[in-house]
C-alpha cells in the first residue's frame, strides 16, 4: 500500500503493475481489496491504483475541505499529480462510478476511458435517500451497525441466492460490518450522507465524450438495470453490460465475466 497525505489525512492506495494507469473506485462500506480479482489480472498489462475512500479500509476519515463527491475527485487529481500520473482511466463500481464521473468533468483532457459499474449518476431517488439516511443516522447516534440493520444491509449487495452460490462472500461482508464501530462508524456515516446527497451529473452529461462501458448486475437492488440503462442512452457512443447472477457487488459475484468485459474494452481503447 502506498500513502498520500492531504491537510494531515492520509489515503492510502494499492498500486500494482505497470503500463497505462487505471484507478479504481470501490463501493461505499467496502475498500480497496473489493477489486483483487480484476487487479490481480489487470496489473500484468496495466497500472493499478486502487485508493481506500476516505473513512475505508486504511484510509483517514475525509480532510475538512471535502465535502462533497467533486471535492473527493480532486482529492485524487491531487493523488495522480503526487505520482506524476497525467493520463489515466476510470473503473468506478457504486460512489466509485460517481466520483469517477465527477472527475472526469473536472479533467476531461486527463482520463482516457471510464467505466460505470452498478452506479448511477443522477440524485438518489428521494425515497431511498431518506431511507438511507435513516440508517445512517442510526449508525451514527449508536456509533455500530446494529443488528438490525446487520439483516438489511448485506443483502442489498448480493444476488437474490449469494448465501447459496458465495456464502463466504456474504458472511465476510456481514463480518466487516459488525466491525465497524466507534469514531469510524460515525465517520463511514458521514461519508454516506455525501454519497447519498450527491449532486445530479446528468446535468454535464454530454461532456461524457470519451469511451465508456456501462456495466450493471442483472439483479442489482440498490442500483438496478433500468438506471444503467438510462445512463447508457445518455452518454454517446457509451457501451452496455449486463452481468447475469449478479447483485451490486457484481465484481466479485461473477468476478471472471467482468475481468473479461474489463480485459475487453480496455484493449480497444487503450491497445
Amino acid at each position: 500500500m502506498g500513502t498520500f497525505t492531504i491537510d494531515n489525512k492520509t489515503m492510502h492506495f494499492v498500486d500494482k503493475g505497470e503500463g497505462s494507469v487505471l484507478v479504481f473506485g470501490h463501493s461505499y462500506l467496502w475498500d480497496s481489496a473489493m477489486w483483487a480479482p480484476q487487479v490481480e489480472a489487470l496489473s500484468q498489462r496495466y497500472r493499478c491504483i486502487v485508493p481506500d475512500f476516505w473513512a475505508h479500509g486504511l484510509s483517514d476519515a475525509a480532510p475538512e475541505k471535502t465535502r462533497s463527491l467533486r471535492d473527493y475527485a480532486d482529492d485524487i487529481l491531487a493523488l495522480m499529480d503526487h505520482l506524476n500520473i497525467d493520463k489515466f482511466s476510470v473503473i468506478g463500481l457504486s460512489v466509485g462510478g460517481m466520483w469517477g464521473t465527477e472527475l472526469v468533468l473536472k479533467a476531461s483532457a486527463r482520463v482516457q476511458s471510464l467505466v460505470l459499474m452498478d452506479t448511477f449518476i443522477g440524485y438518489e431517488p428521494e425515497v431511498a435517500r431518506d431511507k438511507y439516511f435513516g440508517m445512517l443516522d442510526t449508525i451514527n447516534e449508536l456509533q455500530f451497525v446494529p443488528e438490525p440493520l446487520l439483516d438489511v444491509i448485506p443483502p442489498m449487495f448480493f444476488s437474490r441466492n449469494v448465501q447459496e452460490t458465495n456464502p463466504e462472500l456474504f458472511a465476510q461482508f456481514r463480518q466487516q460490518l459488525t466491525e465497524l464501530k466507534g469514531q469510524k462508524a460515525v465517520d463511514m456515516a458521514a461519508i454516506g450522507r455525501m454519497v447519498f446527497g450527491r449532486r445530479d451529473t446528468f446535468d454535464d452529461v454530454e461532456q461524457l465524450t470519451l469511451p465508456t462501458l456501462v456495466m450493471v448486475g442483472a439483479e442489482d437492488g440498490p442500483r438496478p438495470p433500468l438506471e444503467s440503462q438510462l445512463m447508457h442512452d445518455a452518454i454517446d457512443g457509451s457501451q452496455y453490460t449486463i452481468i447475469p447472477a449478479a447483485g451490486h457487488i457484481s465484481n466479485l459475484e461473477q468476478p471472471d465475466l467482468v475481468t473479461a468485459r474489463l480485459t475487453e474494452f480496455l484493449a480497444e481503447t487503450l491497445g
